[in-house]
């Protein structure tokens, strides 16, 4: 792969260590011939990728959301460190990183490209998400009537605490907390979860990637808010739908050659080892 030589790290300051890995890491790019800068600022500024090849993000899967939108805005792959807790995207721990920082630098890496949802609100008011769309009321304990279309037509309407609309790679956050499924990353579909709907029957809806959706708030007197992410809010306009697509673009992270997406489940989520055949019978 090519190789990276300039470098954008961005690290969360309450993280323990995230800063000093953060500068060991520049240190590793600067012996190796790369360019780098820094920053631990909570609100990433615009234009802070620009010119780099990729930007590594050091701490938990919560600081590498904040920077998707600027990263998928400048095309560059982001490679994600783990200072966190449970960490689904930032798949280095810091030892790797330690270790294998000047080889990845060189292109002994792969690239994972994932899905991202673009919502709009209004004529200026769009954005995208690597994780989520969550459309709940203002009033976080109010219940909402939510009506959805699909590419016009009418799926269904739901009496909930809100509905999710997840990537593939969003299926093991909120959508998982939910009831909802784990989809493969590659998968490139929406899932449309309820949260807590009335009906019992209601249930995931998985749509293809060229999907158009439309909600519509039929909750008399209410205002619909909408979370990108659990980051960014965007606020539902009164009469007018909210749409939600798949984004013409895709978020590339930076990953081990050897790295498998069922092997980060299996430790994630602390599934069982490999198949062990049973004792045979005396």
């Amino acid at each position: 792969m090519k190789p990276f030589r300039r470098l954008a790290f961005v690290f969360n300051q309450q993280k323990p260590g995230a800063q000093e890995l953060a500068q060991e890491l520049a240190e590793i790019a600067r012996q190796a011939g790369a360019k780098s800068k820094i920053t631990g600022t909570r609100k990433l500024p615009r234009g802070y990728l620009k010119d780099s090849d990729a930007c590594c993000v050091i701490g938990g899967d919560g600081t590498l959301l904040g920077v998707v939108r600027e990263a998928a805005r400048q095309a560059i792959p982001i490679i994600g460190v783990n200072q966190g807790s449970l960490g689904y995207l930032t798949t280095f721990s810091a030892d790797e990183a330690r270790a294998q920082f000047a080889d990845l630098l060189s292109g002994n890496y792969r690239l994972g490209w994932r899905t991202l949802v673009e919502c709009k609100t209004g004529p200026r008011h769009r954005d995208v998400a690597l994780n989520d769309v969550v459309i709940k009321d203002e009033v976080n304990s109010r219940l909402v009537r939510l009506e959805v279309h699909a590419d016009g037509e009418f799926v269904t309407d739901y009496n909930c605490d809100g509905v999710i609309f997840s990537t593939p790679t969003g299926s093991t956050a909120y959508n998982l907390a939910a009831g909802g499924p784990i989809v493969h990353p590659e998968a490139q579909v929406i899932a449309m979860t309820p949260i807590c709907p009335h009906t019992l029957s209601d249930r995931t809806i998985i749509f293809r990637d060229q999907v158009k959706l439309k909600i519509f708030n039929r909750t008399a007197g209410s205002r619909l808010l909408v979370a990108m992410d659990g980051q960014r809010t965007l606020v539902g306009t009164d009469g007018a739908p909210i749409e939600v697509t798949i984004a013409r673009h895709q978020l590339a992270l930076a990953q081990r050659c050897d790295y498998s997406h069922f092997a980060v489940m299996r430790t994630k989520l602390k599934w069982t080892g490999g198949y062990v055949s049973p004792a045979p019978l005396k």
